[in-house]
C-alpha cells in the first residue's frame, strides 16, 4: 500500500514542509537557509523552530517521509519482478526520485542517528547474501542521483544503475 501524505498547504507547517522538499530535492543541505526555507513557505524563521525545533528537525522530518514514498514504490517492484527484485527496485525507485526532484534529498545516507531505510530494504531483498552488499548498492544509488544533480543525463546515470551486478 502506497503512503501519500499531502499535507495541508495552507498551514504553516505544511507549507514549511512542502518548501523544504522543493528546496532541500534542488540543493544540499548545507546550501539550504532558514531564512530561504521561511520565504519559500511565507512564514518567519520562528515557524521552523516552533513546528520542527531546527533545520535539522524539518530536514528529517520530509526525508523519512519521501524515504518512506520511495521505499514503498521500491518494495512493490521488487515485490512485482521476483527474480530481479533488486535491480527492479533501485530502477523504480531511481525514476521516482529523479521524477520528483528528489535528487539532493536522497542522495545522501539519512542525517544523524536514523536508520537507513534503502540499506534496511535492500537488506532484506539479499538474503541471505551479507550486509555489506546492500550498503555497497544503496552507495551505488545514491551515486546515481548526485549525478544527476551534478549535471549527468537521467538516462546515462540510469544506465550506470543498471550495469550494477546484483
Amino acid at each position: 500500500m502506497m503512503r501519500e501524505w499531502i499535507p495541508i498547504s495552507t498551514s504553516p507547517k505544511g507549507r514549511l514542509a512542502l518548501a523544504a522538499v522543493k528546496e532541500f530535492g534542488a540543493r544540499p543541505f548545507a546550501d539550504v537557509t532558514v531564512g530561504e526555507l521561511a520565504a519559500a513557505a511565507d512564514v518567519t524563521t520562528g515557524a521552523i523552530y516552533h513546528h520542527f525545533g531546527s533545520k535539522l528537525g524539518l530536514y528529517a522530518f520530509v526525508r523519512r517521509d519521501v524515504e518512506r514514498r520511495l521505499i514503498d514504490r521500491m518494495e512493490g517492484a521488487a515485490e512485482f519482478a521476483e527474480q530481479h527484485a533488486v535491480r527492479a527496485a533501485l530502477q523504480v525507485g531511481f525514476d521516482f526520485a529523479t521524477r520528483q526532484g528528489f535528487l539532493h534529498l536522497l542522495a545522501q545516507p539519512p542525517v544523524g542517528a536514523e536508520d537507513d531505510l534503502l540499506v534496511e530494504m535492500l537488506h532484506q531483498l539479499l538474503v541471505p547474501r551479507k550486509a555489506p552488499v546492500g550498503q555497497v548498492l544503496a552507495a551505488g544509488w545514491r551515486a546515481a542521483l548526485l549525478a544527476v544533480a551534478d549535471g549527468a543525463s537521467v538516462t546515462d546515470a540510469r544506465d550506470a544503475l543498471a550495469a550494477l551486478s546484483y
